[in-house]
């Protein structure tokens, strides 16, 4: 068996998520049928460094997956390509996975990327992609809430209710908030979130944009650790999975061309 790295890149509308599930079409189950031919007819296990929602989008979730094919990166990217459609799911890259990695313990730093469109007009080009805002946001009284928040805590009050992780002690590297032209766009980076942390975290300072709750309400929900105080659970259509930082760097391959 082969082991190999893949970035990918898809669009979450219309899929269930990443993980497999009996409700409909995953990004996981899309991936596997598609490497079966390469595996000797056998499905493949596919694994990714983060579990996202139906809805949510990624520009660089990573995978691994073991084949029984020995190919050259580069095949395998474009064999893949080729199989995955028509579905909108890309991969934009491969590589051969070193010895002993792993796409989600090996994980140093995950980042993630929440777009508010911030205008009266409902989008168009953009449905889908952005959670709708019509009235007025404050992105910097947000952006300054939001920095109360970094470093190491308790996230239990913005957390999921379903979450499964053991605890919700977490290390929030950035939270940054900023207004480009119509939308305010949140960035956040940590080695590892809770489930629906990112968008708690983003129904939580739009209510400090909106004007309803003071720049200081955010810190005191951490230190209160009770999410039913918190603001609401952003719609999953506005985030997006950038990246994921390894140390050393995954040496990936698009193309065999020189």
């Amino acid at each position: 068996m082969t082991a190999y790295a893949l970035l990918v890149e898809y669009d979450g509308a219309g899929l269930v998520g990443w993980q497999r599930q009996s409700n409909g079409l995953s990004v996981q189950e899309a991936i596997e049928t598609a490497a079966t031919s390469l595996n000797g007819g056998a499905t493949p296990l596919a694994t990714a460094a983060g579990r996202t929602d139906a809805g949510v989008h990624a520009e660089g979730q990573v995978v691994h997956l073991d084949l029984a094919a020995d190919l050259p990166p580069a095949r395998l990217r474009a064999a893949l390509d080729f199989h995955l459609r028509p579905q909108r799911i890309a991969i934009r890259a491969a590589c051969l996975a070193p010895e002993g990695w792993s796409p989600r313990f090996s994980a140093a730093r995950r980042h993630y990327r929440f777009r508010i469109l911030n205008r009266p007009a409902k989008p168009a080009l953009e449905e889908g992609r952005v959670w709708h805002v019509p009235l007025p946001l404050d992105a910097a009284a947000m952006h300054d809430a939001a920095q109360a928040l970094l470093g190491k805590h308790d996230f239990s009050a913005f957390r999921a209710a379903s979450c499964q992780a053991e605890h919700a002690i977490r290390t929030l590297d950035r939270l940054d908030v900023t207004r480009v032209g119509e939308e305010v766009v949140i960035h956040a980076s940590a080695r590892s979130f809770l489930h629906h942390q990112i968008r708690n975290l983003a129904g939580t300072l739009h209510m400090v944009g909106l004007g309803r709750r003071p720049v200081s309400w955010p810190r005191e929900l951490l230190e209160g650790r009770d999410r039913r105080r918190a603001g609401q659970t952003a719609p999953p259509e506005g985030l997006v999975f950038l990246g994921v930082d390894y140390d050393p760097p995954l040496p990936w391959v698009t193309s065999d061309r020189a």
